[in-house]
């Protein structure tokens, strides 16, 4: 999960881009209260708050998954 107020994450993130370049997927999972809440409940995020950006996120990414190709 990727929070951008945060430095170090932004730094890694800069880093895997660099390094990994086109193999890195465009979605990003942010940080996110929902998303740790929902294993809390016993849930996956979807069913706890589907609404919620980390749900979305997860989504979105899952589709550039299915699609074949991070870029």
């Amino acid at each position: 999960m990727f929070d951008p107020r945060n430095i170090l994450a932004q730094q890694v993130s800069d880093q895997l881009q660099k390094h990994f370049g086109d193999k890195v997927y465009r979605t990003v999972i942010p940080r996110n209260v929902r998303l740790a809440e929902a294993p809390g409940f016993g849930l996956p995020v979807l069913y706890h708050d589907g609404q919620s950006k980390g749900a979305r996120a997860y989504l979105e990414l899952a589709r550039e998954v299915l699609a074949g190709s991070p870029a």
